[in-house]
């Protein structure tokens, strides 16, 4: 029986023959956390957005959205990231941000975001082999998020780090020294947190800069301004949730691609199938296998009885795979339409920055297609160690102008 709990079930990808089988079979089903309590995994498309759609029954807020038990001080710092809050409260702290990430607003940074893409394939000279998470993924959502935030530009490496140690860090490679359990990424999240409050501080002496850090600091969330402890909070997800899950996007999107060649040459063919690509990418490979909710009472889904206090792991992993859902999901195809893939989520937390996601995507594939015409895997590709980031640790390409 597969072990959805255990990080080492993802190493080599996620199980997606088993999530099958379980979708057919055991659709919401039981998995045993050794030395504490056990969740429901929900696995189909339907019940993942029932979840998702019913916060009144299915909280964030109880027990934040990862899947170990977090001792109360972790937790409270957890409640006060916008991802762990349940309404009203969510929507109180979502709605002044939520202009700032419109479409139209993020469509006013592509020219900025495709600055930052070019100076980075600026630096692979012709035939040059490279690790592409790291050399080059993973400098372009750290400057994107730093410019947008006015963070200060020697800080993005090491935010970066802290930030890939809040959804890698069951991985040793990437936290050497580290808690390896779920609640070890909360000391990461303090790090940021006290930084981004110390931020603040230092943002309220000066003049505004037209960044959204000014937005923060102006606007009434909730009936009243945010004090530097709520910002330091804010901050850890907008960095966490703007970093690592890009460069799961990005990394996993060309190693995608680079495996289904005829789909790669059929981007070079119509550019225009990008958007439509970046879709499938993300459907393909997700970059969180899910989110935790906590039952409010006790409620029926999928055949069982789920008691309150229970918890409820959403799995867009398997979700997005769902044949009830999508025709051949096994098949990567750059034209599926419709193509409702849940990595952005749905309902209530459907991500904010769903508008950056796609633009970034849309943008870093446009380049890397028309800077090389030839990329090739290199070495062997490598994989996370997490059962929260469906992340890429390594992938070893060979760039030909």
């Amino acid at each position: 029986m597969v072990d959805l709990y255990s990080p080492d079930t993802y190493v080599d990808g996620a199980p997606h023959a088993e999530f099958a089988r379980l979708r057919r079979e055991d659709p919401v089903f039981w998995q045993e956390i050794p030395g504490q309590a056990g969740y429901w995994a929900v696995l189909r498309h339907a019940d993942v957005v029932h979840v998702s759609r019913n916060p009144v029954l299915f909280s964030c807020e109880i027990g934040g959205v990862v899947l170990e038990d977090l001792d109360p001080e972790r937790l409270a710092r957890m409640r006060d990231m916008l991802l762990s809050m349940d309404p009203p409260r969510h929507i109180a702290y979502r709605k002044p941000l939520a202009p700032e990430f419109a479409q139209r607003v993020i469509a006013g940074m592509a020219d900025q975001i495709r600055t930052i893409t070019s100076e980075i394939f600026d630096r692979c000279a012709d035939n040059e082999d490279v690790e592409f998470v790291h050399e080059v993924v993973g400098p372009l959502p750290t400057q994107v998020i730093g410019r947008l935030f006015g963070l200060p530009e020697k800080d993005w490496d090491w935010l970066h780090r802290l930030a890939q140690m809040n959804t890698s860090g069951q991985d040793p490679d990437l936290n050497p020294d580290g808690d390896l359990s779920e609640a070890g990424s909360a000391d990461s999240s303090m790090q940021m947190a006290m930084y981004g409050m110390a931020f603040a501080a230092e943002r309220r002496k000066i003049e505004p800069q037209g960044d959204l850090m000014d937005v923060i600091l102006g606007q009434e969330f909730d009936g009243r301004f945010l004090t530097d402890p709520d910002i330091g909070s804010l901050l850890v997800q907008m960095i966490t949730a703007g970093n690592d899950t890009t460069v799961s996007m990005l990394a996993g999107g060309l190693w995608a691609l680079l495996d289904h060649p005829e789909q790669l040459q059929a981007l070079r063919n119509d550019p225009s199938l990008i958007p439509a690509a970046v879709e499938e990418i993300l459907r393909w490979f997700n970059p969180l296998h899910y989110f935790r909710r906590t039952a409010t009472e006790d409620v029926e889904l999928g055949g069982k009885r789920i008691a309150k206090g229970d918890k409820v792991a959403m799995y867009y992993t398997s979700a997005n795979r769902d044949e009830a859902v999508f025709d051949d999901p096994q098949l990567f195809d750059i034209t599926r339409s419709p193509n409702p893939q849940l990595s952005f989520g749905i309902g209530e937390h459907f991500c904010l920055g769903v508008h950056l996601a796609r633009l970034e995507g849309r943008i870093f594939f446009e380049e890397l297609l028309a800077r090389f015409s030839k990329i090739e895997i290199i070495g062997q590709p490598e994989r996370v160690r997490s059962n929260l980031n469906n992340g890429v640790k390594r992938l070893p390409v060979r760039l030909t102008v």
